[in-house]
């Protein structure tokens, strides 16, 4: 796979409007303002292709990228209190809705802030991907914000409060750690699960 042939494909707000899940689908997800979109414009090499914004909670749409004829979606961020009840509301059918249908999905990528313990949102969503019965890993977004003591302590710990079926790869918008650890295991599971195509 070369991620850097990604291209933006669709964005949408509402989950009548998804597109049928047609081929594999890497998902990611967390907390406004983790670091998604910084992420994504990583593993593309592409520096302004997912829209970083500094107002989290701003954009509350699913957005599908193409790889080599692969999904990438990017789920809103969760967690945000400074919305309306009103787009609180179309952020829950969004999601519900996404993970209702029956699609293609073969990853998901639930990014934290290694800086710190994982949410209850954050552990709300993984017992959710569990019971889904959906594969998935933690990234610990902005590791480069720790220094080395900090970083084996929170890495240390991170795998306890995740749980030891969960991986967990720390990982820099910065310097880009990280980046080809998460590319593997895309390219593993979406081979691993190229037979159900």
């Amino acid at each position: 796979m070369n991620f850097n042939n990604a291209k933006f494909d669709c964005a949408y707000g509402v989950s009548a409007q998804l597109p049928e899940s047609t081929a594999k689908e890497i998902v990611f997800a967390g907390r406004s303002n983790v670091g998604k979109s910084s992420l994504l414009n990583r593993l593309f090499g592409r520096k302004g292709l997912a829209r970083v914004s500094s107002v989290p909670g701003k954009t509350i749409t699913i957005n599908f990228y193409d790889v080599d004829g692969f999904r990438f979606v990017d789920l809103p961020g969760y967690g945000y209190a400074k919305i309306s009840r009103s787009e609180k509301e179309r952020f829950a059918e969004l999601m519900e809705g996404y993970f209702a249908q029956s699609r293609n999905i073969s990853l998901v990528l639930l990014l934290i802030d290694m800086r710190r313990p994982p949410s209850a949102d954050d552990m709300q969503m993984i017992e959710f991907l569990k019971s889904k019965g959906l594969d998935f890993a933690a990234v610990l977004t902005k590791s480069d914000k720790l220094n080395k003591t900090q970083f084996a302590e929170r890495l240390k710990k991170a795998a306890l409060e995740l749980g030891g079926d969960c991986a967990a790869i720390p990982f820099s918008a910065l310097n880009s750690n990280g980046v080809e650890e998460i590319r593997r295991l895309i390219e593993n599971k979406l081979s691993d699960n190229r037979e159900d195509m």
